[in-house]
């Protein structure tokens, strides 16, 4: 039988500004990504994320994304390797650094909204995340059959393929990547999760089936009733984990 993990973003507040309910999601998820100061967090709510995922047991990674609060680094920017390479690694040294101080080791690196949207469309992106991923010697969470699985095969970098609950997908199976999620109905996220894993298959928006690779799923902590969707993902895959 197929394993799997369940992995959430969080750190996603600021300052006094605060966004999801992360550590109220963490006993229903394996991994935490957790944002490093470019599209969302800052060194407070970094520690406190990393402390609470300490608590809850939980393995913790970078979530490294476009020097972008405004749009939530959801909107694309024209990035070169180069620079994708010095973002990704900038942000995960900053977390790594507060992991350190809890006495907990790294555990992968996911790239966060656009650009992991660009990383599936664009070699030269994710040859920069690839490169980052190396100098770390992490695992990436990444997308199938796309520029990223590509490269990552390529250079040798161990990774992962995601499934969102609570994302739409378009008919060539790509998330669609939106500034704000809508709400999702828990029973027919933990449906959809279970039909991805075990059929390897998803419901586009036009309704047509598409094909997916679901070795770890997403579930944001910002969609509205985060908590009772990752409860009921958590059960779906119960069996998985």
């Amino acid at each position: 039988m197929k394993k799997v993990t369940i992995n959430c973003d969080m750190g996603e507040a600021f300052g006094i500004y605060r966004f999801g309910d992360d550590e109220a999601c963490m006993p229903f998820v394996t991994h935490a990504n957790v944002a490093c100061g470019f599209h969302a967090s800052d060194p407070v709510v970094m520690w406190a994320t990393v402390r609470a995922a300490n608590k809850h047991a939980i393995k913790v990674g970078s979530h490294p994304g476009l020097p972008d609060r405004e749009g939530f680094g959801r909107r694309e920017m024209k990035l070169n390797r180069h620079e994708v390479t010095a973002l990704v690694t900038y942000q995960t040294g900053a977390l790594k650094a507060f992991l350190e101080a809890e006495g907990m080791a790294m555990s992968h690196i996911k790239p966060h909204g656009a650009l992991f949207g660009m990383a599936q469309r664009d070699e030269a992106i994710a040859e920069g995340i690839a490169e980052a991923a190396l100098r770390f010697n992490l695992p990436v969470i990444a997308y199938a059959d796309c520029a990223m699985s590509d490269v990552f095969t390529r250079r040798g970098v161990p990774f992962t393929c995601e499934f969102y609950a609570d994302l739409d997908y378009d008919d060539n199976g790509r998330q669609i990547i939106t500034k704000e999620h809508e709400p999702v109905k828990p029973e027919a996220a933990a449906a959809k999760v279970r039909r991805a894993v075990d059929e390897g298959l998803t419901r586009s928006l036009s309704g047509k089936d598409v094909k997916v690779v679901a070795d770890t799923i997403c579930v944001h902590s910002d969609t509205p009733g985060a908590v009772d969707v990752a409860r009921a993902v958590h059960a779906a895959l119960a069996d998985r984990l």
